[in-house]
């Protein structure tokens, strides 16, 4: 059954209250976390509903899903961030649909990117993705690896390179996820200490943990399930 635009406001609000109070147990302000709802294979009409109930930044894990929900809702429905992996060859398309490109985990998409941002004169806002549980399955740089990508990332034309992002394992229980959150929080900040600048952006948490991500200094959310239910696949 389709939720009404009922359900999907009491699920916004269910979502914000919860970020709301991990960010209290913080000490932070809880204006400093966005609610990014992820898209992926939500119908057309789902996600208007939640757009038009304010939910004003989504993410998308395929260029090609994006194209339609774009082409449907229209590029300035919403902030637009790519969070799945990206192929080199669909960076171009990537630039002119996203605001913000989350999963840089290479040197060679980032100068795709970089091509791409300066030819269509705008400078793109990205992340660079870590894998912090050393998944074989998972993509994104290794934290060894990390301190050197932020540095050349850094110097590319067109980029704005402002923090992390990683997406962790599927655990049991929340509380399972704090380590390689904690992780990519301490790795960011020694990023900071090598680059000598700042990089306020950590994207981390999903629908079963990101209040646990937002108590460790979250600053992004990918939640899915919780606002739009189960996937349909």
């Amino acid at each position: 059954m389709k939720p009404s635009s009922s359900a999907i406001q009491a699920r916004l609000d269910e979502v914000r209250g919860r970020i709301a109070r991990a960010a209290g147990r913080a000490g932070r302000d809880p204006a400093g976390v966005v609610l990014v709802g992820v898209v992926k294979t939500v119908p057309v009409g789902r996600i208007r509903e939640a757009v038009s109930l304010g939910l004003a930044d989504l993410g998308e894990n395929r260029v090609q899903e994006a194209e339609q929900h774009v082409g449907a809702l229209g590029r300035s429905a919403a902030r637009w961030h790519m969070i799945g992996h990206l192929q080199r060859n669909k960076a171009g398309r990537a630039v002119e649909l996203f605001d913000r490109v989350q999963a840089v985990d290479s040197v060679e998409l980032a100068e795709a990117l970089s091509r791409r941002a300066v030819a269509a004169g705008r400078t793109l806002p990205v992340l660079v993705e870590v894998n912090v549980s050393g998944e074989a399955t998972k993509f994104g740089a290794a934290p060894e690896a990390v301190e050197g990508l932020l540095e050349r990332v850094a110097a590319l034309p067109g980029l704005s390179l402002d923090g992390l992002m990683t997406v962790g394992p599927p655990v049991a229980g929340a509380e399972q996820a704090r380590p390689g959150f904690a992780q990519l929080r301490a790795l960011r900040d020694r990023g900071e200490r090598a680059l000598g600048r700042r990089l306020p952006e950590l994207s981390m948490g999903m629908s079963g943990d990101f209040e646990v991500a937002v108590e460790e200094g979250a600053t992004l959310v990918r939640v899915g399930t919780a606002l739009f239910g189960e996937r349909i696949v």
